[in-house]
């Protein structure tokens, strides 16, 4: 039954929707974005890891700090803890792959420097703000392939930080495995060019601080290095017969 007129409404005023009792409502049920959208178990975990500020992962990635920080800096894990981005970077669950776990300290480093005297001009005499040319990605690379002196660096990636220290992962494989020798997506790592890629900025990381990459952004260091391309847009060569 409709809802009498109001008598501060005048006769030709019709009555509000919103006070016709009559008027249905229909309600829609708001469709988040991983229920629109089929993905597969590796993309879930994936959108999971995207959304960092949610309760879940905040408190998984809490939790995991803290266990991080009870073992040794440098140790070795049976499986990976992000097996569809230690994937994405080169992983697979075969024989002659092997995955580390890494901590490294956030921040700069002081010089060690005896009193504090450098022995230089006053330009070099800096101490405490000191900033490393590479990320601690690179860092945490190096800090592996020097306790693995035998395996080869693959790749890495980022797994957990908190105030003090970042974590990371890295991906190596032996190149004395026959599964990784017989194989032909991996005989490349097998050959002695391939040993410290780490050392040599030759990972992902590694390039990143080289400023190395494909596309427009780029241009600056096309040639290998900033200074490849600057010495080439510097010179003039020319044909000797012309």
């Amino acid at each position: 039954m409709a809802r009498e007129t109001p008598s501060y409404l005048s006769r030709s005023e019709k009555v509000p929707h919103f006070l016709n009792r009559e008027s249905e409502t229909t309600f829609y049920p708001i469709k988040t974005h991983l229920e629109t959208v089929k993905m597969g178990a590796y993309k879930y975990i994936q959108e999971m890891h995207r959304r960092k500020q949610s309760e879940v992962m905040r408190f998984l990635k809490r939790v995991r700090t803290w266990q991080y920080r009870q073992l040794n800096a440098i140790h070795r894990v049976s499986r990976p803890t992000r097996p569809e981005k230690a994937r994405r970077v080169g992983y697979k669950a075969k024989q002659g792959y092997v995955v580390y776990r890494v901590r490294v300290r956030r921040g700069t480093r002081k010089r060690q420097a005896h009193k504090g005297q450098v022995y230089g001009k006053p330009s070099n005499q800096g101490i405490n703000q000191l900033k490393w040319q590479r990320n601690l990605q690179s860092k945490a690379e190096e800090r592996v392939g020097r306790r693995c002196p035998a395996l080869r660096v693959v790749n890495s990636y980022w797994i957990g930080q908190d105030s003090t220290f970042k974590f990371y992962e890295v991906v190596l494989v032996d190149p004395h495995h026959n599964a990784i020798r017989h194989n032909a997506e991996t005989q490349w790592l097998c050959k002695p060019v391939a040993k410290h890629r780490e050392m040599r900025g030759l990972t992902s990381a590694g390039r990143k601080s080289r400023a190395l990459g494909k596309g427009h952004k780029y241009n600056n260091t096309i040639g290998g290095s900033r200074r490849a391309a600057w010495k080439r847009h510097q010179k003039l060569s020319l044909l000797r017969k012309r």
